[in-house]
């Protein structure tokens, strides 16, 4: 069975996806970026995008009944691979070992104001 997850704790948005799903003992987010969902706003360094980026996929697995220690995969997506130690430090204050399987890529996100961008397949069974 497949269920959407939707978190009251972000605005409302008009684009075309979800938030997240849960199927069986799986959740999947979709991507999640640094912007403050109480704020609206989005930070200019790489870290504290990081950080926000994680808070906000924390929510969703949280609506799912999930934590992130339950994470098992996370793909990154840097704008610059650059940023990748600054990205590193906030990514593992997060999580803590055994850390979850990682790919990590430089990629072109939704707007130039994001630096950061990271979905996550969490493991937790009913």
């Amino acid at each position: 069975m497949k269920n959407v997850i939707v978190s009251p704790k972000f605005p409302k948005s008009d684009l075309p996806f979800s938030q997240g799903f849960r199927v069986g003992d799986f959740v999947f987010t979709s991507g999640q970026v640094g912007t403050n969902p109480e704020t609206g706003d989005v930070a200019d360094e790489v870290a504290e995008q990081t950080r926000q980026t994680l808070a906000n996929v924390e929510t969703i697995l949280n609506e799912a009944g999930c934590s992130r220690r339950d994470v098992v995969k996370a793909t990154v997506f840097l704008t610059d691979i650059r940023d990748y130690a600054e990205m590193n430090k906030a990514y593992s204050a997060f999580f803590s070992p055994s850390y979850p399987a990682r790919s990590c890529v430089e990629a072109k996100l939704a707007t130039p104001k994001y630096r950061v961008e990271i979905e996550v397949i969490a493991y937790k069974p009913r």
